[in-house]
């Protein structure tokens, strides 16, 4: 496979993304998402409108700070399963594809940093994310994930994005897909309270797994939906795997993924120390230069990290 790591993928010391824009749309906005997806959004005016309001926020935090961004698009449902589940075809899931590069192309008109702007093609894991359940092989997962990346691909997408895969064959089969439309792959992992995978393999495991497998392929990996203090148990600065780490979407909370998925009050955390947390994470993270946020999080803990982030390195 040819290495996708950097091929059109001018990366910035430091960009930024957004947070855990699922948490704010249903906890800060009131807004109802089956299935948690915020994708059928794109067909209404009123959906459309609180994705701008949303994202403009942290355009305006990436901008003021000095950083890059990564927009990442609202399609982590916009798969087979569950696209099916909250009534889309395949043909309709090609048309929110389009629909959603387009949407974050005209953020990128907007753009008024100086930093790069990179439009990223956001995939969902094909079960729960926190809980395995069935499990795909390699070839299974690349065979799952290949028409959404595909369409995406086709889209216009700087890059594709996984959040939130359970287990390492999962991003092994994504890999592949995204090898065989010739568009560059972040994969994202979540980890639980020990630092481990849900499925039970450490991250160190896990990166490593796929990169044999896909002979070095991804751009980068990430971990996210996990606080910071879980993922510190995973890392080891010395091992190799670790420089592989370029992103970081930490939770604001510090519960477990079954005490969120119960949880009916938003636990936002505290942003500064979210962003102390994030500090301490880049010391053991060479390659780390994409962050933002995740469950819990908004612009407010975007915009701490981003300043916590930019004094440590200065």
């Amino acid at each position: 496979m040819t290495n996708k790591r950097t091929d059109g993928l001018a990366v910035d010391d430091l960009m930024l993304t957004d947070g855990g824009l699922e948490t704010v749309l249903v906890f800060h906005e009131g807004i109802d998402l089956p299935a948690f997806a915020a994708f059928p959004l794109l067909d209404s005016a009123e959906g459309r409108d609180a994705l701008l309001r949303y994202h403009r926020e942290f355009l305006t935090i990436a901008a003021d700070a000095g950083a890059g961004y990564v927009h990442e698009t609202p399609t982590w449902r916009a798969n087979p399963a569950w696209g099916a589940e909250v009534g889309y075809s395949a043909d309709g899931l090609r048309r929110i594809a389009f629909d959603s590069v387009a949407f974050g192309t005209s953020l990128r008109d907007e753009w008024s940093g100086t930093g790069g702007f990179l439009v990223s093609g956001c995939i969902g894991p094909r079960g729960d994310g926190y809980v395995p359940g069935t499990t795909m092989t390699p070839d299974q997962a690349a065979a799952y994930h290949r028409t959404q990346v595909g369409d995406l691909a086709d889209a216009g997408v700087d890059l594709v994005t996984s959040f939130t895969l359970p287990y390492a064959d999962e991003g092994t089969g994504l890999v592949a897909a995204a090898a065989e439309a010739g568009v560059p792959v972040v994969v994202g992992f979540t980890l639980e309270t020990d630092g481990r995978l849900p499925s039970g393999e450490s991250l160190g495991e896990a990166i490593e797994a796929v990169d044999a497998a896909t002979g070095g392929y991804a751009s980068w990996f990430m971990v996210n939906c996990a606080h910071p203090e879980h993922v510190l148990p995973a890392l080891d600065g010395s091992a190799a795997w670790a420089s592989r780490i370029g992103a970081l979407r930490a939770n604001a909370s510090r519960m477990t993924h079954a005490e969120l998925d119960e949880a009916e009050v938003l636990d936002d955390g505290d942003p500064d120390d979210l962003a102390r947390g994030y500090v301490d994470l880049a010391r053991l993270l060479p390659g780390l230069r994409v962050v933002g946020g995740c469950c819990g999080t908004d612009a407010r803990h975007v915009a701490a990290i981003g300043a916590a982030m930019t004094r440590a390195a200065g």
